[in-house]
């Protein structure tokens, strides 16, 4: 198959070889409108630079990527990727590179971006966040000529990329010990959006745990947001067979779901035990303080910089754990009121 040229680009744009240069290498010359289209036309035909002409030209955006298909209302409370951000940039600094963050609503928005960032050489390199079990953006990245990628997340989610990943499964089987062993034998878990990989694999470990236990495991789905977790939280505490531990995905459903127990007259951790995912400064703050599972999450995201930058220097794609989330108990667990 031929090489795709930015002749073919500006025949089927009907403008010159200039303009689409200009375009490609985000440089003034064409307006907004006349940019955009030619980049979706380059992005449509699957143009890339030749590599002469990207070593010829020596040209590095001195860039990264980073897209979040999520909602910008839930990204609005959520800790993890501030503190995540933050340790991508530490190593960045250290580099003079600079971070391009980009939010979007869907998995093929996000694709499309990828490629038009790579028909403009916007970027050398980009950080992919929840991966699916089947995955758009894995495929594409995974592809010749592609971005170099680092997937964050279990090796078994990245399709052969280089992955930089914590021990979800064993974070979560811990936590199910903990509480087993201080006697409760119903526990909740409040999760996560059930499209993300990591969070089938903490539903598995979170279920195979329990049965191991002789543990009643319930789950009930959300999308992260401190409403949702404040509502599973009642459903959780209502009736004769209300669950008398929780464990939740993230910071800001287990402090809503501390709220909606002093709501409807629950006492924690008397009454009802509640662990945290991603320990952070609000489960510091909540009174009681939270029992979270705990990881450094700024050097998380600087362990994931490191190894980009080491794949846009050209290394093989590795698998890379970063750490195991630990049990930091405090004030919301108990054993269960006999």
């Amino acid at each position: 198959m031929a090489r795709i040229t930015i002749a073919d680009i500006a025949r089927r744009a009907g403008v010159s070889t200039g303009a689409v240069s200009y375009a490609l290498n985000d440089r003034p010359g064409v307006s907004k409108e006349t940019r955009e289209r030619i980049l979706s036309i380059a992005a449509e035909l699957g143009w890339a630079p030749s590599q002469a002409a990207r070593s010829l030209s020596g040209a590095r955006a001195e860039t990264v990527g980073l897209i979040l298909a999520r909602d910008p209302h839930t990204l609005g409370y959520e800790s993890f990727y501030m503190q995540f951000v933050a340790g991508i940039e530490s190593e960045l600094a250290t580099r003079s590179y600079g971070l391009l963050l980009q939010v979007v609503e869907d998995l093929d928005a996000e694709v499309q971006a990828y490629r038009r960032w790579r028909a403009a050489r916007r970027v050398d390199g980009v950080v992919v966040v929840d991966p699916r079990a089947v995955d758009p953006r894995v495929e594409l990245l995974a592809e010749r000529d592609a971005l170099p990628a680092v997937v964050v997340g279990d090796p078994s989610l990245a399709g052969g990329l280089t992955s930089v990943w914590t021990d979800d499964a064993a974070a979560m089987r811990e936590s199910v010990r903990y509480l087993a062993d201080l006697g409760h034998t119903r526990i909740g878990r409040v999760s996560g959006v059930e499209d993300f990989g990591h969070t089938h694999i903490r539903d598995v470990a979170f279920t195979d745990e329990a049965t191991s236990r002789g543990v009643q495991a319930v789950v009930r789905r959300t999308d992260f947001s401190p409403e949702r977790g404040a509502e599973a939280t009642r459903r959780f505490l209502d009736g004769p067979d209300a669950v008398t531990a929780i464990v939740y995905d993230n910071d800001v459903m287990a402090l809503a779901g501390l709220g909606a127990a002093h709501e409807v007259g629950v006492r924690v951790p008397q009454d009802v035990s509640l662990v945290a995912w991603d320990d952070s400064p609000l489960c510091l703050a909540a009174f009681p303080q939270l029992t979270a599972l705990s990881h450094d999450v700024t050097s998380y995201g600087a362990h994931v910089a490191r190894r980009l930058f080491e794949r846009m220097g050209g290394a093989r794609p590795g698998s890379y754990l970063d750490s195991t989330p630990t049990l930091k108990v405090r004030g919301t667990t108990a054993p269960p009121a006999r």
